[in-house]
């Protein structure tokens, strides 16, 4: 069976500032990422709270590891989209999986 895509939106490019935009606001969203992962570890480790390293992991698995796939792919331009693409939603989904233990995580 072939199921075609859902197409929201038109295939035409959007203008340049929106890109600029874009590619700004996934930078400053990775950089706090990382930041809020940072603090929730030094949680875990000065209050020994498992919670908390899920939540660090979580955060690094969403916003850190896609990023990282992105710059390799970007590097390395001959690995494969469907790679990058699979590998990149299945870090996110892991992370948040992880965030959502943390958060019914007995303590």
């Amino acid at each position: 069976m072939n199921f075609p895509i859902l197409q929201l939106l038109e295939p035409a490019m959007p203008p340049d500032w929106v890109i600029l935009f874009q590619q700004a606001t996934q930078i400053l969203s990775v950089i706090i990422g990382v930041f809020i992962a940072y603090q929730a570890y030094r949680g875990y480790q000065r209050n020994d709270s498992r919670p908390m390293f899920f939540i660090a992991l979580g955060f690094v698995l969403v916003l850190a590891v896609p990023f990282c796939i992105f710059l390799l792919y970007w590097a390395f331009p001959t690995i494969p989209m469907t790679a990058v693409i699979v590998t990149s939603q299945l870090s996110q989904v892991s992370g948040l999986i992880a965030i959502l233990y943390a958060l019914w995580m007995p303590t």
